[in-house]
């Protein structure tokens, strides 16, 4: 699987809770980025010649983006962890799904980009912790439940919203909030992710079945439906056009 995100950078202690990755974009000419499905919100610092760098907000990806490939001199991004995006941006995660928006349009503000990568960061994880530091504790404990019910997915939504004594209606209510997208569509998001993951190790039919699927069948029409080529032709560098940056 194609993409820019490269490097890890470890993510500072305070603000594990709710980040689940810090990576920086690679320097890699390739014809097609290759966006998968994602059920993380992301903030992501994008510099491209000529131009100054800003922050952005890339919501839930909820079907694969292919792009024209491009160089980009220096990025981040920094994945938030599905459920916590509302606390940490201080917008419905609902508002975000399958769009890319300046950061400023949701704080008002462009954050302090700082003259080199730590900067960078420093500043981005004091303003984090500002805004999370004025949260209310219930806002905090709705995101704890969402957390707290993903781990019980793929189990069906009645079942679990029984588990944390809330209605069937409030724990969708609260995905669509913190998470962005419902239940049912998270877990077809990461058995997609669990296939890009492993398809070149294990069979077809022994993937569909780890990844949750019923059978292959199911797998492979659940995968063109998301990535827009069956999987086969994925592997085989059979992709859709690309999408203008």
């Amino acid at each position: 699987m194609k993409g820019i995100w490269g490097n890890g950078i470890p993510v500072p202690a305070a603000l594990r809770p709710w980040i689940s990755d810090i990576r920086q974009a690679m320097h890699a000419d390739q014809r097609i980025l290759t966006h998968p499905p994602d059920p993380a919100t992301a903030l992501v610092f994008r510099a491209t010649p000529g131009e100054p760098g800003r922050w952005l907000v890339a919501g839930p990806r909820t079907h694969a983006r292919y792009n024209q490939g491009k160089r980009i001199p220096f990025g981040l991004r920094i994945r938030i962890r599905p459920g916590r995006a509302q606390l940490l941006l201080g917008a419905s995660a609902s508002e975000l799904v399958d769009q890319v928006v300046p950061l400023s349009e949701l704080w008002g503000t462009e954050p302090d980009s700082g003259p080199d990568p730590s900067s960078l960061l420093a500043g981005i994880e004091a303003e984090l912790l500002a805004r999370l530091a004025v949260r209310t504790a219930r806002d905090v404990t709705r995101s704890d439940l969402v957390r707290a019910a993903i781990k019980d997915l793929p189990a069906p939504v009645h079942t679990i919203a029984r588990r944390f004594q809330v209605s069937e209606r409030h724990l969708r209510d609260l995905f669509t909030e913190n998470v962005g997208v419902a239940p049912k569509r998270l877990v077809r998001i990461n058995r997609v992710r669990t296939v890009l993951t492993h398809a070149r190790e294990r069979s077809w039919s022994q993937l569909a079945t780890d990844a949750g699927y019923f059978d292959q069948s199911h797998m492979t029409a659940e995968f063109r439906e998301t990535m827009g080529v069956p999987p086969g032709a994925f592997l085989d560098g059979r992709l859709p056009e690309p999408a203008g940056c």
